[in-house]
């Protein structure tokens, strides 16, 4: 996973990075524009299994 590979548990889940560039922000209380700087976020898909148990 820290290598950014995807990692899945058979029927339950499955988790990847997602990797976000930097971009211009605004800071809202003052209005101000700020750099965001780049970022990678874990993601969370729900598997076949887990999906028919939860909505059953």
């Amino acid at each position: 996973f820290v290598e950014g590979e995807r990692v899945e548990i058979r029927g339950f889940c499955s988790f990847h990075i997602k990797e976000y560039k930097s971009y211009t922000g605004r800071n809202p209380k003052t209005g101000q524009k700020v750099t965001i700087p780049p970022k990678r976020l874990p993601f969370f898909k729900c598997g076949k299994e887990l999906k028919e148990r939860v909505d059953y």
